[in-house]
């Protein structure tokens, strides 16, 4: 499973150390009788050798269960929430990581806690056509691991990730202010795209942003606000095909003025 294959790198880098039993996930252990670090191994046996996420779930729950105030009771609920986030079930992998961090807010895998739920989130990006509750939600997770954790492996993956959650954002912006363009709604548009001009500077739609503002300052009539923001357009990026048809527009509607350095 390519997902699996991708996310067992996450498992690693919590840094563990531990060793996989040769023979665990091949009996049925009771978790009264049998010892917590032979319960872990073979939780572990089921998660990452027999791919049996069902089970693995329950044999971590277990662990915690029984054996509560054990250091692998503290293993098996990072583990739990991991498999959980192997499954898909990412609101369950959530729960679970919150209570972990409410209980053990210090602890040496809190970083990897906190890295773990905003991979949650940011695995549930959706279609810039649909709502981007969780694109926030990731973005906001994602930049607590970057402030919290700055010098560890976590904040460096969490940075490059940030990234495309501002780009979604943007562009779901640039998306609105077009439906209102259509519309006529041309104050609503103008918003959404000084939004993206403001907000998300570092993305690719600001090109655009700045055109339609162009577009849109014309429309109503606003020739020097047009002319800054195409000369804005140009001055940051000449070659852009959005400043091009900025300046075709200028040319067209205003043209005496000079957007063109």
């Amino acid at each position: 499973m390519l997902f699996f294959k991708k996310s067992k790198r996450l498992f690693f880098m919590l840094g563990m150390g531990l060793l996989l039993s040769s023979c665990a996930g091949k009996i049925a252990l009771d978790p009264e009788t049998t010892p917590p670090e032979t319960l872990y191994n073979n939780a572990l046996d089921l998660l990452i050798k027999e791919h049996e996420y069902t089970k693995a779930i329950t044999a971590f729950d277990e662990i915690d269960r029984y054996y509560p105030y054990s250091r692998w009771a503290l293993r098996a609920q990072i583990m739990l929430a991991f498999t959980y986030y192997i499954k898909r079930e990412y609101d369950d992998s959530v729960i679970v990581l919150d209570r972990f961090l409410q209980l053990y807010p210090g602890n040496q895998f809190a970083p990897y806690a906190y890295y773990l739920k905003a991979l949650c989130y940011y695995a549930r990006l959706s279609d810039t056509d649909r709502d981007q509750k969780m694109t926030q939600m990731a973005l906001d997770a994602l930049t607590e691991v970057a402030r919290r954790f700055p010098d560890t492996p976590y904040a460096e993956d969490a940075q490059k990730k940030i990234v495309l959650t501002l780009d979604y954002l943007a562009a779901k912006e640039v998306n609105i202010g077009r439906f209102y363009l259509r519309r006529n709604e041309h104050i609503a548009a103008m918003n959404r795209f000084s939004k993206v001009v403001r907000d998300y500077q570092t993305t690719q739609h600001v090109q655009e942003a700045l055109y339609r503002l162009t577009e849109t300052y014309l429309i109503l009539g606003l020739d020097t606000q047009a002319q800054k923001s195409a000369a804005i357009l140009g001055y940051n990026y000449p070659s852009s095909p959005w400043y091009q048809r900025a300046y075709d527009l200028m040319q067209r509607y205003v043209p005496d003025s000079i957007a063109k350095q």
